[in-house]
């Protein structure tokens, strides 16, 4: 393979099909704070395009290097991912359901951002069987592209759910945590049926 225009659509399309959990999280996110900065907003597409790029980047390491413990773990990719969102998508319909008016929301903090960029990218770890057989130039190209697809993705994930969830006040919180927790078991359901 080289580098050439089909090398980065295809780039950019697994970044579009990468980036779909992670935009769902930004867009509870946004529907959670409304009043989200732009340096937080930035923040968080930053980090779920860091992991987005990351996990493939080290699936691609492992192929090339330590191919049958990553077979081992592999199989638990889906049950972190599930026990993750569920974790973070429970804390958020609690807060929602149990929240009085006037009462400020709590806001994303660094560690719960970190666990969902974990979360909702470690699926992604697969991808790195997908570029296998490109060189390490390749995949580097490949794993920036996705990177780069998937923080302007959650870009817009934040700014539609900051959008709605002014319309959508504390109902906002507690539909923002069924939205992860339904991604913690699509990423389940997909990863048993492999």
């Amino acid at each position: 393979m080289k580098l050439d225009f089909v090398f980065i659509f295809n780039s950019i399309l697994l970044g579009v099909g990468l980036a779909m959990d992670a935009f769902s999280v930004s867009l509870a996110n946004g529907l959670n704070e409304q009043n989200m900065k732009k340096g937080k907003v930035f923040g968080i597409a930053g980090v779920f395009a860091f992991f987005q790029g990351l996990m493939p980047l080290l699936g691609w390491v492992c192929i090339h290097s330590i191919l049958s413990y990553f077979e081992v773990f592999e199989k638990f990719i889906p049950w972190i991912a599930l026990i993750l969102l569920v974790l973070i998508g429970g804390k958020m319909m609690l807060d929602g359901i149990f929240h009085k008016e006037g009462e400020d929301k709590k806001t994303l903090g660094l560690w719960g951002l970190l666990l969902q960029g974990i979360a909702t990218s470690i699926d992604a770890l697969s991808v790195g069987f997908t570029i296998a057989e490109y060189d390490v130039k390749m995949a580097l190209v490949s794993v920036l592209l996705i990177a780069l697809v998937t923080f302007v993705i959650c870009l817009c994930g934040i700014e539609i759910g900051k959008k709605f969830g002014t319309k959508l006040s504390n109902k906002a919180t507690i539909f923002g945590g069924i939205i992860l927790i339904a991604i913690g078991i699509e990423i389940f359901i997909t990863g048993l049926i492999k």
